[in-house]
């Protein structure tokens, strides 16, 4: 099965662009209140036996079962018959609401990626039909579930003996936007590794540099609209805050970081090309990005975008292309100048030295 996802931006008209917004903030609500019913729950058995908190105490009988999944959305069927606000959205929307809340909570259990938050307002920015058919897109407009025909900006067409499954619907400050995604009953097979290959090494004094020798400045994107982006924030600071001076602002602000992001992705991919050009096997360092971002230079790095690029980009545009991609283990990978060529190797540190070799102020 060969999956692809592909975004066209679409024009809705002003009412279905408010009934959007409207189906925005319901899905808003009833994920805080999914949120809010298992962090309750949670609380009420955490309550130590001895005393009892100042401030407030959740009072759930103790057979109270688990709010899971399934039980959410059960609940969530019964409310909908008192409930004109809930009736008014699509059931699969909301369904696929309760299905964001409960893999939030697996994360954070498997992951440990942090304690699921509730969304404030304006947060909720997507929404999603799970089950679509391929007669949906006629010509230039597609059909949405109680929403009817919207006009899509098809730019590239969809692919043969692709069908369409799932449809998610994107608010960003630029527009709206809607993800296709894309199925075919077919076996892609894996690439063997043969041709030339080439290693890569990334950093932030060259954004990569080869094996072949070449090097590639690391591009400032932030640099290029870090201007315009200073003098928007600095009048927004005096705006009153939800006022619609401050909206307008905060609608630039986010398209200026669109671009940024625009700008980022657009020079990655053209990147990711030029070197399947040069090989048949890519090689990259096994890094971990997030740790790299929290440094000193993390604003560098987050600019860089090299996470991105290695996760991402490269391992799209090698598949694309047929080109064998893969990561290794980056001890001992980076030994050897770019530069000049002159081989450095790890030697260790005569005792009561410090990290720069001079004496230790421990010692």
């Amino acid at each position: 099965m060969l999956v692809l996802t592909y975004s066209y931006r679409i024009y809705p008209d002003l009412e279905q662009e408010l009934q959007m917004l409207n189906w925005l903030e319901t899905c808003r609500k009833v994920y805080n209140y999914a949120v809010g019913e298992r962090k309750d729950w949670i609380n009420s058995r955490k309550c130590p036996v001895n005393a009892c908190s100042l401030q407030k105490e959740y009072i759930i009988p103790a057979d109270t079962p688990y709010p899971d999944y399934y039980r959410q959305k059960k609940a969530l069927t019964e409310a909908k018959k008192t409930n004109p606000e809930l009736k008014a959205v699509h059931s699969q929307v909301l369904q696929d609401v309760i299905g964001r809340v409960d893999a939030a909570f697996v994360a954070f259990h498997q992951q440990r990626i942090g304690f699921p938050r509730f969304k404030k307002f304006g947060r909720m920015r997507s929404f999603l039909f799970p089950q679509m058919k391929g007669e949906a897109i006629d010509g230039n407009t597609i059909k949405l579930p109680k929403l009817g025909p919207v006009l899509i900006n098809l730019h590239r067409p969809i692919p043969e003996d692709f069908d369409l499954k799932a449809v998610r619907v994107v608010r960003k400050h630029s527009g709206w936007y809607v993800m296709l995604t894309l199925k075919a009953d077919v076996d892609v097979p894996d690439i063997p590794p043969e041709g030339h290959a080439l290693g890569l090494d990334v950093g932030l004094e060259y954004f990569l540099s080869t094996s072949d020798g070449e090097q590639v400045s690391r591009p400032r994107f932030f640099n290029r609209l870090h201007r315009k982006l200073k003098s928007l924030q600095r009048r927004l600071k005096g705006k009153q805050k939800g006022s619609k001076n401050w909206l307008k602002l905060i609608k630039r602000i986010g398209r200026v970081h669109e671009n940024i992001a625009n700008y980022r992705l657009d020079w990655q991919f053209k990147l990711a090309h030029h070197l399947c050009n040069q090989a048949g096997m890519i090689f990259v360092e096994d890094l971990d990005f997030r740790t790299l971002a929290k440094g000193f230079l993390g604003k560098h790095m987050v600019d860089a975008g090299l996470g991105q690029f290695v996760n991402i980009v490269l391992p799209w545009v090698c598949w694309k292309r047929g080109v064998c991609y893969g990561k290794v283990n980056p001890r001992g990978t980076s030994q050897e100048c770019p530069d000049c060529g002159t081989e450095v190797l790890d030697t260790p540190r005569p005792k009561g030295t410090g990290i720069l070799g001079s004496p230790s102020p421990l010692t």
